[in-house]
């Protein structure tokens, strides 16, 4: 290796680490307009301030869950048989009682028909006993036949009575067995999921069609059973949805009394409210509020996030808008995040980052 090779390295190196710096400030003033000049303004200028402080936080406990409807179910088949109608689709919104599919019922028409002839014949046969019993107690009356004779008239009268209702009931089973052979929705509310097609076979248990009911919602999370006694569940727990950038206040806490033995851990479900957008098996995120916390925290809409750098517009007592890196922590409250380092209490920001950044002074700090 010459002479020229660790000069070369070393001139590299330098290279690397000012590209570095020139990325990090590149990302500090994207926010401005091209051409800002650091030129004195009023506070005005960069819109609405706020003053930094030291505020009073609920301290919480984040856990995390899924969203599911309260109601919901599987509808299966309960006899066997081909499927010869299926009128919905995944998405579809059903009321109480509607078809859903059905099965071939032939086998059970048949069925219904045997049974229902059945009963007729059981009804003719009592009514011959019937008379048959009356004539032999009128003859006993006359002499004209023994006792043992309307005894056994009797005894083939009230056979004839419990053979007839036998086949009624035969007759009621084989028409709820036919009823059986048309799926409906046991409520109002929206198809999920449809587990079969149009000419499947259905066979007795298999799942066919999953439904729920979008009105009635609920974040089931797990917490480790050493956190259950910090928990303070009389004050309202805030449940974020991620996929919508919203957070709602449950309605009920409910705590499942029952640990789990492999995981060490306990399930509590939180009612949601009517939220526009929120479905099941969405990730949910529960703040249980443990105690209280004093912070520096500043309004989450107030942070300017380019990548990897997060920042703040200053307004200086000269009335100029800086932007400053800050590092953030978690949100606490409802909408503010804690300032870890980069700002002290006392100075004011722009709440509007965006409106800010159009402000001709604003300026990336030096």
């Amino acid at each position: 290796m010459t002479a020229a090779a660790p000069r070369r390295t070393a001139v590299a190196r330098g290279c690397v680490a000012g590209a570095r710096w020139v990325a990090l400030a590149a990302a500090l003033v994207l926010a401005a307009p091209a051409g800002a000049q650091a030129t004195p303004v009023s506070a005005a200028g960069a819109g609405p301030t706020l003053e930094v402080a030291v505020r009073d936080f609920a301290q919480t406990l984040a856990a995390e869950g899924v969203v599911e409807a309260v109601k919901q179910a599987t509808l299966g088949a309960q006899v066997a048989g081909r499927i010869v109608e299926f009128t919905v689709k995944a998405g579809d919104t059903v009321r109480a009682g509607q078809v859903l599919a059905r099965i071939d019922a032939r086998t059970a028409d048949q069925a219904v028909a045997a049974s229902l002839s059945q009963v007729a014949e059981a009804e003719a046969n009592l009514v011959n006993a019937k008379r048959k019993h009356e004539r032999n107690r009128d003859l006993l009356a006359q002499k004209f036949v023994s006792q043992a004779a309307v005894d056994q008239s009797e005894a083939e009268y009230k056979a004839a009575q419990a053979q007839l209702a036998a086949v009624k009931a035969n007759a009621g089973q084989a028409s709820a067995a036919q009823s059986f052979n048309t799926i409906t929705a046991p409520y109002a509310g929206v198809i999920g999921a449809t587990l079969a097609e149009l000419g499947d076979m259905a066979q007795p248990g298999r799942p066919l069609v999953t439904v729920f009911d979008p009105r009635d919602l609920r974040v089931t999370a797990t917490l480790p059973q050493t956190a259950l006694s910090k928990l303070k569940l009389t004050e309202p727990v805030r449940v974020e949805i991620a996929s919508l950038g919203k957070s709602v206040t449950a309605t009920k806490v409910t705590v499942i009394p029952v640990a789990d033995a492999r995981t060490h851990t306990t399930r509590i479900r939180l009612d949601l409210p009517a939220a526009e957008g929120v479905l099941p098996g969405q990730f949910a995120r529960a703040r249980f509020v443990t105690g209280a916390v004093r912070v520096l925290a500043v309004p989450a809409t107030a942070l300017l996030r380019r990548g990897e750098v997060t920042a703040v517009y200053v307004v200086d007592g000269q009335g100029r808008a800086q932007l400053r890196q800050v590092r953030a922590g978690e949100e606490v409250g409802d909408g503010f995040a804690e300032i870890l380092s980069g700002l002290s209490a006392g100075e004011r920001i722009a709440t509007n980052p965006v409106q800010a950044g159009m402000s001709p002074a604003a300026t990336a700090a030096k």
